[in-house]
């Protein structure tokens, strides 16, 4: 399974009330200090906020790093993450 796939199914598991989209962006960043696009580094995340969701931007913000640590420590380099 690719890094998408897993952050997608990661999020759904915790954010299961709301519409997760999640899409690779790493060939956004090309040419940056030598980079060659792939490895899915780069990752943005939107998450359409349902009412249910008792959590504040910020605490949704730290609660998406949190369950990403391991994405981290694996090759991710950086999360763009949008609440809608």
């Amino acid at each position: 399974m690719n890094r998408t796939k897993r952050i997608h199914n990661i999020l759904k598991k915790y954010f299961n009330e709301t519409t997760t989209i999640v899409k690779d962006n790493s060939i956004l960043h090309t040419g940056h200090n030598n980079f060659d696009g792939t490895g899915e580094t780069h990752i943005f995340i939107q998450i359409n906020k349902n009412p249910k969701l008792q959590l504040s931007r910020l605490e949704i913000h730290r609660k998406i790093n949190f369950l990403l640590r391991e994405e981290f420590e694996t090759g991710l380099h950086s999360l763009e993450i949008k609440i809608m």
